[in-house]
C-alpha cells in the first residue's frame, strides 16, 4: 500500500502523521518529563513506529486498503515503539 503512493503523497502522509505526532510528543514529554525523549524525540519515534508497522504489515500480506485498518496498525506501532523504547531507557538507567 505505502509502496504505491505517489512522491507528493507519500510526502503528504509523512507530513500530517509528522504534525499529529508533534502534538502526541508534547503531550507525553509533559507526561514523561525526564523518562522520555523529549518533543522532538517522541515525534521521531512516533513517526518511525507508524510508518514502521505499516510496512511490517504490508509484508506479512495484510491489505490496509482500509483506512480505519491502516490507521490502527500506525497508531499500535508508533505507540509499541515509544512504550518499548521507554522500558529500554528506564532499563539502561537501572543498570
Amino acid at each position: 500500500m505505502i509502496w504505491n503512493l505517489d512522491t507528493g503523497w507519500l510526502m503528504m502522509a509523512i507530513a500530517a502523521v509528522a504534525v499529529l505526532a508533534m502534538f502526541f510528543g508534547a503531550a507525553l514529554n509533559a507526561i514523561m518529563r525526564e523518562d522520555g525523549f523529549g518533543s522532538i524525540g517522541n515525534m521521531v519515534l512516533f513517526t518511525v513506529g507508524f510508518f514502521a508497522a505499516i510496512v511490517i504489515a504490508n509484508s506479512f500480506g495484510i491489505n490496509l486498503r482500509d483506512l480505519k485498518l491502516a490507521m490502527a496498525f500506525g497508531l499500535g506501532g508508533a505507540f509499541a515503539t515509544v512504550s518499548t523504547m521507554a522500558m529500554l531507557k528506564a532499563a539502561i538507567a537501572k543498570i
